[in-house]
């Protein structure tokens, strides 16, 4: 009886709380006349399907790079060692001997549509040590051990151009070349009055602008520059090697300057370059490469008082001065000859870290040297070589 009561009780409290809702719908008639729309109002919007990826970027720029890029670094560590001991010496004879070489070599060519710069750097040191018999003021003598450098060079050059044809360019050639450390006399004479070259004594600038030729055959890799237009610089920044004497010249003659107390001297004429780089065998194990350059300076000094043209000429009138106790300062100049620079190196790669070397080099230049100048050079060593292509 109470549960009863309980739930009329609650249906009582719960009847004002229900709510009622009534919805109407109304019949839409739709006109025979009249066909139903069906088509999509939506305004349609363009979406790119692909999406930046980082990877992909990354990958097409160092493509990119690879394609207009080519690199190539070499180094190389060339040395040979004799040693005996006393009693070797003093029964056979012999001397004890350490030869060094180092070598460095960066070789880098740009490209962009018609346009490209090649940019090479190439440099050598190289130091021997031997025993060299010494004798003192009390007329006594002693062997002493002495290193003396037997290479020491440096080149840079650039050559930006714009091609014109398949296998014809034009632009410039600019290379500049000096050495690392001083040079002098001999073993036994290092002294600074006996000091014939440093850095930037003498220093070399060559500036060439022409046309070039480049061959297109695999074999035949010939590049040749044509360069009506090209100055010929020497430096000899040093006033000591300027004013230090050897071969009975001092040293403002021996690299061809007026006089003393100039530090430059300017030519300017023409000058020709012919390059040639090539490897041989199935393993690309021998590379002959091989440069001459020839400068010829018919622009300048035309107006120089007092000018010789004929060696004879120059060598009577110095004679004549050095005999009277002084040398003017103003002395006649040469008549400007070709300068000619041939360079030669062939490399035998036995492994991929061991090389074998051959290197020759002529060098003519009337203001030093009446004669030709030539050096070889047959070492065996470590080198490495990479290319990124």
């Amino acid at each position: 009886m109470n549960r009863l009561r309980s739930l009329f009780i609650l249906a009582a409290l719960a009847v004002p709380f229900v709510a009622a809702a009534q919805i109407s719908v109304d019949e839409a008639a739709l006109r025979r006349d009249e066909d139903p729309d069906f088509g999509n109002r939506a305004k349609p919007a363009e979406v790119n399907p692909v999406f930046f990826n980082r990877a992909s970027y990354r990958a097409e720029r160092a493509r990119i790079r690879r394609e207009r890029n080519f690199l190539e670094f070499g180094a190389g560590l060339q040395g040979s060692l004799t040693s005996y001991n006393d009693s070797w010496i003093e029964t056979s004879g012999g001397d004890n001997a350490i030869a060094m070489i180092a070598s460095l070599s960066l070789h880098h060519t740009f490209t962009k549509g018609i346009f490209s710069i090649e940019t090479k750097f190439g440099a050598n040191l190289g130091y021997n040590r031997m025993k060299v018999e010494t004798e003192q003021s009390d007329g006594t003598t002693t062997s002493e051990g002495l290193w003396f450098k037997n290479q020491d060079e440096f080149t840079l050059s650039t050559a930006p151009s714009f091609k014109m044809s398949k296998n014809w360019s034009y632009g410039s050639i600019i290379k500049f070349r000096s050495q690392f450390v001083n040079g002098y006399v001999s073993r036994t004479q290092q002294e600074a009055a006996d000091r014939k070259s440093t850095f930037m004594a003498p220093a070399y600038l060559d500036v060439s602008l022409g046309v070039t030729y480049t061959c297109p055959s695999k074999k035949w890799p010939v590049v040749v520059n044509l360069s009506p237009l090209a100055m010929s610089a020497v430096y000899v920044e040093s006033a000591l090697v300027r004013q230090n004497v050897w071969d009975d010249k001092p040293g403002w003659q021996v690299y061809g300057l007026a006089s003393p107390d100039r530090s430059s001297k300017y030519e300017g004429g023409s000058s020709v370059q012919i390059d040639f780089d090539r490897t041989f065998g199935r393993n690309e194990v021998i590379r002959y490469r091989t440069t001459l350059f020839s400068f010829f300076g018919w622009i300048t000094d035309f107006g120089t008082p007092h000018r010789m043209t004929d060696y004879g000429a120059y060598k009577e009138a110095y004679d004549l001065w050095k005999a009277n106790g002084e040398v003017p300062q103003d002395q006649p100049v040469l008549a400007i000859h070709p300068t000619v620079r041939w360079e030669n190196t062939i490399d035998i790669r036995a492994t991929k870290f061991l090389t074998t070397s051959l290197s020759f080099q002529l060098y003519y230049n009337r203001a030093q040297n009446l004669k030709v100048q030539t050096k070889t050079l047959l070492s065996v060593g470590v080198s490495y070589t990479f290319k990124n292509k």
